[in-house]
């Protein structure tokens, strides 16, 4: 990427300390928001976060072989950071810019159009984005050059930063959009300005930021803010904001489910054995598992529907994907683990509750739950309804993890009594806010042929309790991965 060229686009100031030649070679390999990742030749960004300043690692960066910094023009003239003299010690050039977040996103944009062959898509909803795009990749990407975020990287500046991932070979981009503040979708749609967007749900994810639901189909429909008259929106049929998120969108709509696909077949939810379906009367089986997947799996089907991918390319696609870390992954051995710890909202919550409950099993059934954060006032409500559908789960025992769980404990508890499960029936619970201290008790608790639940949300650290699950090291070796995909 040509900094003088990205220095005019963004209306910034790029200096030199070494007079015009060095301008003329500013030409930069990647781009770093880490100093610990710089690697020669790369642009760093400087941000500004709520605990470290970028800026005091400029001369960090510079050491390590980046040959450009974009830093705030509020910290280039700050004393203690001394900005001037690292970059002449370094023979660097500086990139000076009003906000850096901003300019990251802004050379990201700028990057992106010199790529106008790029068929590029953007996914976001409250919960399935990452399998939707995990799925859509594995369709495409039989048949042609596919760039997508690595993991979950769909945020403010993960989006960007996958953005300059893009390559002249490449013919389709990918990518998720994530929020944690209000205005976020829209600022992500500015830089990707998507052909074909899609909205996998609307949920409660980040209602605590947000306030409503209604405010995260706002939130969710800015996806589509950059359409101009060509492009697709694709928005599932099923879903109670369908008629808001269509409203005054620029482009064409289409809304999809199950009737979408003229080629598809019946669709078979075979629980922890996966999922099986027809494409033009051909079996197709794919290993991600529950109803929850099914949606997934559809709203990747209406990516590829519109992308005209030949039918060998989906039933390949479908068949080849594979479960990501955390997202119901499925570990079978003497116990069998369900481990979908990435994340957790109401609704994945109670989607993940109904998958294990429709699992035929002769043996315990173990639910480990932790807390679902980000759900601000919302919390104490949507814990407790959490509590009561586990009352009526299947559950033989289950773990709680984390302050705002109290709230699922006092309904379970309650339905409990009213129904007369609890300790004296066929349940029993256990609360703890330490993850030490659930980590005993659950040792205590695992017996052969258990099936057992880890969910909630990430910082929760459930995933710790794999290994207690699935005791000591000689005994994991036997456990094999076999089925996932998110919720």
């Amino acid at each position: 990427m040509n900094c003088v060229d990205l220095s005019k686009a963004l209306g910034a100031q790029l200096i030199s300390f070494q007079g015009s030649s060095s301008l003329i070679q500013a030409v930069c390999s990647s781009v770093c928001i880490d100093s610990r990742q710089v690697v020669p030749g790369a642009l760093f960004v400087a941000l500004v976060g709520t605990v470290q300043d970028g800026h005091w690692y400029v001369g960090a960066a510079f050491r390590a072989g980046a040959k450009v910094a974009m830093v705030a023009r509020a910290r280039f003239e700050y004393p203690a950071l001394d900005l001037v003299r690292q970059t002449k010690d370094a023979q660097g050039l500086l990139l000076v810019v009003e906000d850096t977040l901003r300019g990251l996103q802004q050379a990201a944009a700028y990057y992106l159009a010199q790529f106008p062959r790029l068929l590029r898509i953007g996914i976001t909803g409250s919960s399935g984005k990452t399998t939707t795009k995990e799925i859509a990749a594995a369709i495409l990407g039989q048949e042609q050059s596919v760039v997508m975020n690595q993991d979950n990287l769909n945020s403010e500046t993960g989006l960007p930063l996958s953005v300059f991932k893009v390559r002249s070979h490449h013919q389709v981009g990918i990518f998720e959009m994530g929020m944690n503040r209000a205005g976020e979708i829209g600022e992500l749609a500015q830089v990707l300005k998507p052909h074909i967007a899609l909205i996998t749900n609307i949920g409660s994810a980040h209602i605590g930021i947000l306030g409503s639901k209604q405010a995260i189909a706002q939130e969710k429909k800015a996806i589509f803010s950059t359409f101009s008259g060509t492009e697709k929106a694709l928005i599932p049929a099923d879903e109670p904001y369908r008629a808001f998120l269509a409203e005054g969108i620029r482009g064409r709509i289409c809304f999809y489910g199950p009737e979408s696909f003229r080629a598809l077949g019946d669709i078979h939810d075979r629980g922890i054995e996966g999922i099986d379906l027809k494409w033009e009367d051909i079996p197709v089986h794919c290993q991600l598992s529950g109803k929850h997947n099914i949606r997934n799996l559809l709203a990747a089907l209406a990516i590829a529907q519109e992308v005209s991918v030949s039918s060998e390319a989906i039933r390949g696609g479908l068949e080849s994907v594979q479960p990501l870390f955390g997202r119901s992954e499925i570990l079978r051995g003497p116990v069998t683990v369900i481990r979908d710890c990435y994340n957790a909202n109401p609704e994945s919550m109670q989607e993940v509750i109904a998958f294990c409950d429709s699992i035929e099993w002769s043996g315990r059934r173990i639910y480990v739950i932790g807390s679902m954060l980000e759900l601000g006032s919302a919390s104490p409500e949507a814990h407790a309804g959490i509590g009561r559908v586990l009352a009526t789960s299947k559950a033989d025992w289950i773990g709680f993890l984390g302050t705002a769980t109290q709230e699922a404990v006092a309904a379970l508890e309650q339905t409990c009594s009213e129904t007369g499960q609890g300790e004296a029936g066929r349940m029993s619970f256990y609360y703890t806010d330490s993850l030490p201290c659930l980590s005993q008790v659950l040792a205590e608790q695992i017996q052969p042929g258990d099936l057992v639940l880890l969910k909630g949300s990430r910082a929760c650290g459930l995933e710790q309790l794999t290994e207690v699950v699935m005791g000591p090291r000689e005994a994991r070796a036997g456990y094999k991965k076999v089925k996932g995909g998110g919720v």
